[in-house]
């Protein structure tokens, strides 16, 4: 046996055969969730790990689209974690902030507009399942791919909707990794859903005083509120406002 050849074969977990690669990769995968509600810049290299050992899993059961998925990651996170370096040099902290209702509409776009046609190459490959794999399987597939991506770039913009995103993606991750007999991916799915509500409530929070407003709420600029900084410029308060407290808790290297 190789020395990574391991990483193929299977134990039984609570009665359940899993995959080394599939149990590991979703170990750091939960770390990672973890690290990024704490806002420290090792997520980024443990999500990296991760994504390699979840793609080894993914070609284990031929999922087309979800092994591809982590290839984008890998390089996605590769991007972030420079993002989140300069911000933090720049800044002092890992500061996050509500998208512009621009910045959501173009989202929604790449959404719908990538996953269709993501869909349509697995499909044409026959890339995803199997030959001949019906179109809701494929679409599923691909937006797990799709909503990744946009999951990793909106947590490498600091955005809250960058938890929208893998609740979105979490939805559909369930059913098919059950589907797909990757059942310890199955179940930290479900626990990624608690976090990820845990992660909205805690980023949303760290958002206050701008006047983006967030997508549960009308955007509407309140007399006296902070006008919102630029990326990298500092916010300069209304006149006779007082300038909130702010808790930055600033990034470290742990």
């Amino acid at each position: 046996m190789s020395a990574f050849q391991w990483l193929n074969e299977q134990f039984s977990f609570f009665g359940l055969d899993v995959y080394w690669s599939d149990f590991l990769g979703n170990i750091l995968a939960l770390a990672t969730v973890w690290l990024a509600l704490r806002r420290l810049l090792i997520a980024w290299p443990v999500q990296i790990l991760g994504s390699v050992l979840l793609l080894i899993a993914s070609l284990n059961v031929d999922l087309g689209g979800n092994a591809a998925r982590q290839v984008v990651i890998i390089a996605s996170a590769s991007w972030g974690w420079a993002t989140w370096k300069r911000s933090r040099e720049r800044e002092g902290a890992i500061n996050v902030r509500w998208a512009s209702w621009r910045e959501r509409s173009l989202l929604l776009v790449a959404m719908v507009a990538g996953t269709i046609a993501f869909a349509a190459l697995l499909k044409s490959t026959d890339a995803s399942f199997y030959p001949g794999a019906p179109w809701w399987m494929v679409l599923a597939d691909a937006w797990i791919f799709v909503g990744s991506i946009l999951a990793m770039y909106t947590q490498a913009r600091r955005y809250v909707e960058f938890w929208f995103a893998w609740l979105a993606v979490d939805l559909v991750g369930v059913p098919l990794a059950i589907h797909s007999e990757l059942y310890f991916s199955g179940i930290v799915y479900a626990i990624f859903f608690v976090m990820v509500l845990i992660g909205i409530r805690d980023w949303a929070s760290r958002s206050k005083g701008q006047e983006i407003a967030s997508p549960l709420e009308s955007a509407v600029v309140v007399e006296g509120r902070n006008t919102p900084a630029a990326e990298g410029v500092p916010a300069v308060p209304a006149q006779g406002a007082v300038e909130p407290a702010r808790d930055p808790e600033p990034l470290t290297d742990r």
